[in-house]
């Protein structure tokens, strides 16, 4: 007998080659847990995470299940995770689930921050987590031009050359809040394409700095062309802050 365990993962991925298990001269989120995990059970545990996050990009809400083939209380499991974890990860949530839980195929939406800070001076506190631009922004432009991101759309533009997949993806919210010295692009939908985010960021950063229009953006999502958008933003700005999912049956089978 098996139970399945829910975890809610943060993590500051400065140091890490983003989630996905590689070969073990790169250090990644998913080889970490499979690491500790294999301490605890005494065996290799496969661990599904909610995303792929790419080297650098950072969690508050990033969600991963595994089967373990030992009774271990949530309470319990999630103390000795953290033990044996470095202390850039930790796992802020563990709560036992149906057998038919998967941190992938269950979530139904995935919520990115992208941070930006524009002040002259950036503090020691923000360096690992946002993006510098000390230069001035056309924020009033860079606000109109988020809402021709929203909407079901083909974002070949925007994502990384993957041959084969499909390209179309829904995004049902794109808000810009913009604090003081910083700027908050909060990015909310089912799923994303690799560097996805990162490249309708880099684009509103380029319209920011009068390279791109706002009124370009249509033809730049016809255009199915990478080229035509605006640069990809750096990893460091990125957070995946919460994936959501439909509330499903208790580890007894309940609702």
């Amino acid at each position: 007998m098996t139970n399945n365990y829910r975890v809610v993962v943060h993590f500051d991925g400065t140091e890490y080659y983003g989630w996905q298990f590689q070969t073990p001269q790169y250090r990644t989120i998913q080889a970490e847990l499979i690491r500790v995990l294999k301490v605890i059970a005494k065996k290799q545990v496969l661990v599904t995470g909610s995303s792929r996050t790419d080297a650098g990009v950072h969690s508050s809400g990033l969600t991963a299940n595994f089967h373990l083939p030992v009774a271990i209380q949530p309470d319990s499991l999630k103390r000795a995770m953290n033990s044996l974890l470095p202390r850039d990860i930790r796992i802020m949530e563990c709560e036992l689930m149906d057998k038919s839980f998967n941190a992938r195929f269950g979530a139904v939406s995935k919520t990115y921050l992208y941070r930006i800070f524009t002040g002259q001076v950036q503090s020691p506190f923000s360096l690992r987590f946002a993006l510098h631009l000390p230069y001035p922004l056309d924020l009033k432009a860079m606000r109109r031009a988020t809402k021709h991101f929203i909407g079901t759309k083909d974002f070949t533009s925007f994502s990384s050359d993957e041959p084969g997949k499909k390209k179309v993806r829904e995004i049902d919210e794109f808000t810009m809040r913009v604090r003081n010295e910083e700027i908050v692009f909060t990015v909310r939908g089912k799923s994303f394409l690799r560097y996805m985010v990162r490249n309708m960021v880099g684009t509103l950063i380029d319209i920011g700095r009068g390279k791109i229009r706002p009124e370009d953006i249509p033809a730049i999502f016809a255009a199915r062309d990478r080229r035509q958008a605006g640069q990809t933003a750096p990893a460091k700005g990125l957070t995946l802050a919460r994936v959501d999912y439909v509330p499903g049956p208790g580890p007894d089978g309940s609702d």
